[in-house]
């Protein structure tokens, strides 16, 4: 666990998650009507993190602080949770300071989101852990579906990413963008130019939009695959997922979906 998010790699089991460790909270009036009142639905959805295992984002100190977790109990009978500690002592020793905790996760692909006042040590299964109130509410939101644009392929788009090359080194590098959409990119790069794994950060990338702009970006490698041309080429292709992108850059985003969309559709109408 821990709340540093800065290492190069991130276990590909957890990279299903990663959204949520890196998720700002949503604010109490944007999220009124997606909560969840009744104990029995809040009780059955915990439950849901605690069976599979999913990653919470705990914020705290007014969200200066953070450190990741997991539900492991849900005490329906007294009315409690039971939360794992990190592995940082320093952020579990503010957290157990702290009078109110945020913890967003992401459960299939939805965002899970609930407050807890305080928390304070216990035992769990003779290791230490955290125990919490119940919480009253719980935000439950579903992120709409991206549509994805899939590019030509002798008209890629061309991104410039901060890559490992096969001296070891992190320097910019190019690759060809061949899908993108609201949520994230695929790209392609030589299979013996770069090292790419699922789960590892991708900071400062720069995609070049054609006709609307630059969008620089962090993304979280998801998916990983090579493959070989009919040329004897080797490839390697990976999904990759964008991290927090502001309004601005959604908008430039889908300004480029947009006008992509519209120039692919009259070209196969013979327009253009």
């Amino acid at each position: 666990m821990g709340s540093g998010m800065t290492e190069e790699n991130i276990p590909a089991s957890q990279a299903e998650q990663i959204e949520s460790n890196l998720y700002k909270p949503i604010p109490d009036d944007e999220g009124k009507d997606y909560s969840l009142r009744s104990s029995r639905e809040i009780q059955r959805l915990l439950q849901s993190l605690v069976t599979h295992k999913a990653l919470i984002t705990a914020y705290f100190n007014a969200g200066n602080d953070f450190l990741m977790t997991s539900m492991l109990e849900v005490l329906e009978d007294d009315d409690e949770i039971i939360l794992d500690i990190s592995n940082n002592s320093e952020m579990n020793q503010r957290a157990l300071s702290a009078s109110r905790i945020i913890c967003v996760a992401l459960l299939d692909k939805i965002k899970i989101q609930f407050v807890i006042d305080g928390i304070k040590s216990t035992q769990f299964e003779n290791k230490p852990a955290f125990l919490a109130d119940m919480p009253q509410s719980v935000l439950r939101l579903q992120r709409r579906e991206s549509y994805r644009l899939s590019l030509p392929i002798l008209q890629p788009l061309i991104g410039i990413a901060q890559l490992k090359t096969r001296d070891g080194k992190v320097s910019p590098t190019e690759v060809h963008i061949v899908d993108i959409s609201g949520g994230g990119v695929g790209i392609v790069s030589k299979a013996d130019e770069v090292a790419l794994a699922a789960g590892m950060l991708l900071e400062n990338c720069r995609i070049e939009l054609t006709g609307i702009g630059t969008l620089t970006v962090t993304l979280v490698v998801r998916s990983v695959f090579e493959l070989t041309l009919k040329t004897g080429v080797r490839q390697k292709r990976a999904g990759c997922q964008f991290l927090e992108l502001s309004g601005q850059q959604d908008n430039l985003l889908q300004r480029y979906i947009i006008k992509a969309e519209r120039e692919r559709k009259a070209h196969d109408s013979g327009i253009a």
